[in-house]
C-alpha cells in the first residue's frame, strides 16, 4: 500500500520533515508555558493590586492606606502592562506592518488605553483609574490565550503520535557484511539493513532474506500481524515482531507511506477553512466598528456631559470591544476535527472539501476494491462424493502454486482445518492448473482449459455451474471431476451497514462500475444499493457525475483506483479507499486510511458536526460583543444600566472559556 506525494515541493527529507514536525511542536510548547509563567506573576502582582484599589476596598468594606499609595499601584500595573501584555503587543505589530489589524491589536488598543489613561489620571487629568481593570483584563487574556495553546497542542497530538513512530536508528549492512549503526536520514536507496525482531521498520523496502510478522495496525488499521518473507513490502513505522529480516530500501524517507501521512495531516491542519477566514475578517471589521463607536460615544456624551465622564465611557467601549473568542472560535474547532479525523482513519486534505460533505446528498461509489475487497474467495463448492476429501486434494496441489484462485482456495481450505496429503510427481501447467500423484491417485485442479486439454467431461449434475458468472476451479481424480469451486470478489464486511446509514440520512447511493450488468446486479442486492450504472468507462463515470451536479445535487465519490480519479476530481468531495492507488489518492480531498466503508459516514457525520460547532462558537463569540458594546457606549443610561470595563472583562473571559470548551465537547460526537 504506498501513497504518492500530492505536493510536488517536497523536497525535504523525511528526518528534516520529522525535525521540522518536531521543532513546530516543541515552540508550541515554548509559548505555552511561557504564557502559563506570564499568566501565574502577573496573577501574583495584581493581587497587591486589588486590594490597594479603591473600588475593590469600597465593595468588601475595608481600608488600606499605604504611603505612596498611588505609586505603587502604578509601578505594579505597569509591569504587569510591559511583562503580561508583552506577547499581545508583539503579535500586534505584526498585524498592523500587514495592514490586517484583528484580534491582537483589539487587545493591545484595549490595555494600552486602560493603561495610558489611568496612569494620566495619576499625574496629569481628573477621572477614574482602570489599574485594577488593567491587570484582571491581561491575567483573563493571558488565561485565555494559554487555555488556546494547550487545546491546539493537544489537537496537534496526531501529528506527534506519527512522528513518534519514526525510528531514529537503523542497522546497515556493508558490503563486507559488517553491521554498522547510522541514523535513519543517513540510509539510502538500494541498501541493505537488518530489522532485528522488536525493532521499528526505519525505511520502506522489500525482504531480500529472512520471515517474520509484522504489526502495521496504524498505517493500515489491519490488528492482525502481517506475515512477511522474501519478495515483501515492509513499510516504515511498523514493527518487526518475531524474525530477523534483511530489506533493500526502495523509498527514500520522504516518499516513505508514513512521511506522506504526516505531510497529509499537516497539509490539512493548514489548508484554510471558510469560517476561519469569516472569524479573522470579522475581529478586523470589530477593530474599525469599536473605534467608530467610541468617536460616536466621546462625540455624542461630550454634549451632555462632562469631557472627562466621555472620555471614560469612550474608553470603556474600547476596553470592551476585545473580541478575545472570535479567534478561538473556530482554530479550536478545526484543529480538533483534523485530530479526531486522523484517529478514525480520515485524513483531510482539502479543508474546503470537508467543510462541503456536510451537505452531500448523493455518494457514488465504485464497485472494484471500494464495495468489494478486489480479491477472489471461495463462494461455493460442490463436490459429488466426500466433500471434505475433495478439499484435502485440492489444498494438497494449490498450496504449491502463487495463482491468485490457488491462494483464496487454500486459504478456504485452511479455515475448516483440513490437512495436505504429501503428493508425489507434482506438476504446474502455467495459467492452467496443476497435477499430480496422492494415495496413489492421479489428481488434477485447474479451469477450463485442462478440462479441454485432458478431454474430461463435466458429469451430469454439476452442468448447472458451468453458466454461472462466477470463476470456476474444478478437480478431477483418475480422470473424472469429483468437485468444482466457485470464487467471487467478495463484498467488503461494512459494505451493507454504510448504505443501510447513508439510507437513514437521506443520502442516495449509486454505484458506477466498469463491470457487467449481472455482477452489477448481484453487487447492488448485497449491498442494498438502489441506483446502478454498469460498463462504464471513467469518462462515463466523470459525465455521469457531472449530470448528477448539474442536478443540483452535491456529490461524494468513492473509489481507489487509477479509473476512479477523474471521478474523485469531478465530484465535490473526492474521498479515496486507503488501500487504493497512488493515483486515486492523488485525486481525492478525504483519504480513508482503513479501507472501511463506514468511515464514509464517519466522515459526513463529522463534518456535520464540525460545522455545528463552528457555527455555534461564532455566536458565542461576537454575542458577547454585540451585546457588550452599546451597554458600554451608554445605550441604556437613561435606565440606569452602565457595563463597567471590569464586568466586560469577565463576560469576555466567560465567552473565552464557553468557546473553549464548546470545541472541545466535539470530541463526543
Amino acid at each position: 500500500m504506498q501513497m504518492h506525494q500530492h505536493t510536488a515541493s517536497h523536497d525535504h527529507t523525511h528526518h528534516s520533515h520529522a525535525h521540522t514536525e518536531h521543532d513546530h511542536a516543541s515552540g508550541h510548547m515554548h509559548h505555552m508555558h511561557d504564557l502559563k509563567r506570564r499568566f501565574i506573576i502577573s496573577l501574583i502582582v495584581t493581587i497587591p493590586i486589588l486590594f490597594l484599589s479603591p473600588t475593590i476596598q469600597e465593595w468588601f468594606g475595608f481600608v488600606i492606606v499605604l504611603h505612596y499609595h498611588n505609586l505603587i499601584v502604578f509601578l505594579l500595573s505597569s509591569f504587569i502592562y510591559l511583562y503580561g501584555g508583552k506577547p499581545f503587543l508583539t503579535m500586534m505589530v505584526d498585524e498592523i506592518k500587514s495592514y490586517k489589524p484583528g484580534m491582537m491589536t483589539l487587545i493591545s488598543m484595549a490595555i494600552t488605553v486602560a493603561y495610558f489613561y489611568s496612569a494620566s489620571t495619576l499625574f496629569f487629568i481628573h477621572g477614574k483609574a482602570f489599574f485594577w481593570e488593567l491587570a484582571t483584563l491581561i491575567d483573563i487574556m493571558l488565561i485565555g490565550h494559554y487555555i488556546e495553546a494547550k487545546s491546539l497542542l493537544s489537537a496537534s497530538s496526531a501529528l506527534n503520535d506519527l512522528v513518534k513512530l519514526m525510528p531514529q536508528q537503523a542497522v546497515r549492512i556493508m558490503p563486507d557484511g559488517t553491521h554498522q549503526e547510522v541514523a535513519t536520514e543517513a540510509l539510502q536507496i538500494n541498501d541493505l539493513i537488518l530489522i532485528r525482531p522488536g525493532e521499528k521498520v526505519p525505511a520502506d523496502g522489500i525482504v531480500i532474506e529472512g520471515t517474520s510478522l509484522t504489526d502495521e495496525a496504524f498505517l493500515t488499521g489491519e490488528s492482525k500481524p502481517v506475515y512477511k518473507k522474501a519478495g515483501n513490502g515492509v513499510y516504515m513505522g511498523s514493527t518487526n515482531l518475531d524474525g530477523a529480516l534483511k530489506v533493500q530500501i526502495n523509498k527514500d524517507g520522504k516518499e516513505s507511506y508514513l512521511s506522506q501521512m504526516l505531510s497529509l495531516v499537516q497539509e490539512a491542519a493548514k489548508s484554510k477553512s471558510h469560517t476561519q477566514d469569516l472569524a479573522n475578517r470579522a475581529a478586523g471589521w470589530l477593530f474599525y466598528l469599536s473605534v467608530s463607536v467610541a468617536a460616536v460615544t466621546f462625540a455624542v456624551w461630550s454634549m451632555l456631559t462632562t469631557t472627562s465622564d466621555s472620555i471614560l465611557k469612550a474608553i470603556t467601549v474600547l476596553i470592551i470591544s476585545c473580541p478575545h473568542a472570535l479567534g478561538l472560535a473556530v482554530p479550536l474547532v478545526t484543529a480538533i476535527s483534523t485530530s479526531m479525523g486522523a484517529k478514525k482513519g480520515i485524513l483531510i486534505r482539502n479543508r474546503e472539501a470537508f467543510e462541503k460533505l456536510r451537505d452531500v446528498n448523493i455518494v457514488c461509489f465504485d464497485k472494484t476494491g471500494t464495495l468489494t475487497k478486489g480479491k477472489l474467495s471461495v463462494t461455493e463448492i460442490y463436490a459429488t462424493e466426500d466433500e471434505e476429501k475433495m478439499l484435502q486434494y485440492a489444498v494438497s496441489l494449490e498450496q504449491y502454486s502463487e495463482h491468485s484462485l490457488a491462494k483464496a482456495i487454500v486459504s478456504y481450505v485452511q479455515d475448516r482445518q483440513i490437512k495436505p496429503l504429501a503428493v508425489q510427481e507434482f506438476e504446474a501447467y502455467a495459467g492452467i492448473g496443476a497435477k499430480a500423484k496422492a494415495e496413489g491417485k492421479t489428481i488434477m485442479i485447474g479451469g477450463m482449459q485442462l478440462l479441454e486439454k485432458e478431454s474430461l467431461d463435466i458429469p451430469e449434475p454439476m452442468q448447472i455451474y458451468e453458466k454461472k458468472e462466477a470463476s470456476k476451479v474444478w478437480l478431477a481424480v483418475d480422470n473424472k471431476i469429483i468437485g468444482v469451486f466457485l470464487l467471487e470478489d467478495s463484498i467488503r464486511t461494512q459494505a451493507q451497514q454504510a448504505i443501510k446509514m447513508l439510507n437513514s440520512m437521506d443520502i442516495k447511493s449509486y454505484m458506477l462500475t466498469g463491470d457487467n450488468a449481472l455482477v452489477a446486479a448481484d453487487v447492488a442486492e448485497q449491498t442494498g444499493i438502489t441506483y446502478y450504472k454498469a460498463n462504464l468507462l471513467p469518462d462515463e463515470k466523470l459525465k455521469t457525475i457531472d449530470q448528477l451536479k448539474q442536478e443540483g445535487n452535491v456529490v461524494a465519490m468513492v473509489g481507489d483506483g487509477i479509473n476512479d480519479a477523474p471521478a474523485l476530481l469531478q465530484a465535490d468531495i473526492g474521498i479515496a479507499i486507503g488501500a487504493g492507488t497512488d493515483i486515486a489518492i492523488e485525486s481525492a480531498d478525504i483519504i480513508l486510511t482503513k479501507s472501511e466503508l463506514l468511515s464514509v459516514t464517519d466522515a459526513i457525520k463529522l463534518s456535520q458536526a464540525t460545522y455545528r460547532k463552528m457555527v455555534q462558537n461564532l455566536w458565542w463569540a461576537s454575542g458577547y460583543n454585540i451585546i457588550a458594546i452599546p451597554l458600554a457606549a451608554g445605550v441604556l443610561t437613561a435606565w440606569g444600566i452602565m457595563i463597567q470595563p471590569a464586568l466586560g472583562a469577565v463576560l469576555m473571559s466567560l465567552s473565552t472559556i464557553i468557546v473553549a470548551f464548546n470545541a472541545q465537547l466535539l470530541k463526543d460526537r
